[in-house]
């Protein structure tokens, strides 16, 4: 059962604090089997990737790579009512992401062109879990923004993939299938193997193992971020509906024994009821014992003073999704700062963003929307500074180059302007006067070294500051 903890008691504070400090999953008890996973599927590729499937995913390996995986035709399997619903979320996810698109800029000043170049990247990696649960939908999430970015190779991983999964990722527009999970596709998407081409980024949610993968493939590869348990925190006053505000807790606590169904109120009287209702709603559900799990684990319901103290409190948490029950729903929407997705009214059950809205359900979690943001198109561009000047803009800006070059003693930098624009002394014969910049300040001079081979001294030698 969730307890219920007031403001003002011991325990409100510290279940406030655990939530502030809650994070990914403690990765350090996984690391090291995740470390030798790794550098096994690095130097053998293909071979332990199959060996890992057979031991740690307990079926028979099947080829871990393959471009035709069937997609066109597991979509033609699948019954009309769930096809019709993935093409409408695929058609959806897409029609948001694309307003997401950037083409950069590019603008003249006094000669001097600027801009900005962005590009997609070239091949990303799409991780979609496979354990207690098929999500289909986790496919379209990742794999269709990357479609929309431009990316030409989409290579999907999941473990034993089902024709719903074949099916989204036809839609999404993935053009290869890596059947395998766990650490083990991880480093066969951030490495590459003799079937298996090596990505670029790698995103979706996954376990510990493949979160502690991803955070150690970091570096060669790009990942999107570290993934934790599904959170939701709903804040309601005395208007809300306590069944609704129930179902949103009990959607996501069905998610896995460690998701955050959590709630704060400024009703006490809400508070008791929504308790009831979930415990009413959980006698039903086909994945009780998880939800269950997932409730008397993580579950807690905040029972605040004021509306004020309560929107507080949700920048505190800063939780994967916030669905606002609240009346004004509107307004304190645009009040928070730290929420991955906000589910705006009664009308707004954090499953539509699971499924179907368009924005996608990759979210931050743990407390990190404080400073990400859901997966989107920017996530799979790469930007490039442009960068082109005129002579005559050059030799303007020339002088104040070379004072902070100089200024920073990097005389190579500063030469390298004063050469283009022919402002450079000759650094042979000998000089009677200290050399002069643009704007006639005296150049740093430093005695030359000696030459160590020839014992002699090379004037134009500099030390390294």
């Amino acid at each position: 059962m969730i307890p219920i903890v007031v403001e003002g008691t011991p325990e409100f504070e510290a279940r406030l604090a655990s939530l502030r400090s809650r994070g990914s999953d403690d990765l350090a008890a996984v690391m090291p089997a995740v470390r030798e996973i790794i550098a096994d599927v690095r130097r053998n590729g293909d071979e332990a990737v199959r060996r890992y499937v057979e031991v740690l995913e307990r079926r028979p390996p099947t080829p871990p790579f393959v471009r035709d995986y069937g997609g066109a035709e597991a979509l033609g399997r699948i019954d009309g009512e769930t096809r019709a619903a993935l093409e409408l979320a695929a058609e959806r996810i897409a029609a948001y992401h694309a307003r997401q698109l950037d083409d950069g800029y590019s603008y003249q000043s006094d000669g001097v062109t600027l801009g900005l170049r962005v590009r997609p990247l070239r091949r990303v990696g799409v991780y979609a879990p496979g354990g207690k649960a098929r999500y289909p939908s986790s496919v379209l999430m990742a794999a269709v923004p990357a479609r929309v970015a431009g990316v030409k190779e989409i290579i999907l991983a999941s473990p034993a993939p089902d024709d719903t999964v074949r099916a989204a990722a036809h839609l999404a527009g993935v053009t290869g299938l890596l059947d395998a999970g766990g650490a083990q596709a991880i480093a066969a998407l951030a490495y590459g193997t003799s079937t298996v081409p090596r990505v670029d980024k790698v995103v979706g949610p996954g376990n510990v193992y493949v979160a502690c993968a991803k955070r150690l493939v970091f570096g060669d590869v790009d990942i999107d971020g570290i993934a934790g348990p599904s959170e939701v925190l709903v804040l309601a006053d005395a208007s809300a509906d306590a069944e609704l505000v129930a179902s949103d807790l009990v959607s996501q606590a069905e998610h896995d024994e460690d998701a955050y169904p959590m709630l704060c109120t400024t009703s006490q009287l809400l508070a008791r009821e929504v308790v009831q209702r979930v415990e009413e709603q959980l006698a039903s559900l086909p994945r009780r014992t998880i939800a269950e799990a997932s409730v008397d684990r993580r579950g807690v319901v905040l029972v605040v003073a004021s509306r004020e103290r309560m929107l507080e409190v949700a920048d505190e948490v800063a939780a994967e999704h916030v669905a606002v029950h609240l009346e004004r729903a509107e307004e304190a929407a645009d009040a928070l700062h730290a929420a991955g997705a906000i589910f705006v009214g009664p009308s707004s059950p954090v499953a539509v963003g699971d499924y179907l809205a368009g924005p996608s359900h990759v979210l931050p979690t743990g407390g990190c929307v404080r400073f990400g943001s859901p997966l989107g198109v920017y996530d799979f561009v790469v930007r490039s500074s442009v960068i082109a000047y005129s002579a005559e803009a050059l030799a303007r800006h020339a002088p104040h180059v070379a004072a902070l070059a100089r200024a920073e003693g990097l005389e190579g930098h500063a030469r390298s302007v004063e050469l283009r624009v022919g402002a450079r002394e000759p650094q042979s014969g000998p000089r009677s006067t200290p050399p002069r910049g643009f704007n006639g300040i005296p150049r740093p001079s430093t005695p030359a070294p000696p030459d160590t081979e020839s014992g002699v001294s090379v004037s134009s030698r500099e030390s390294d500051p």
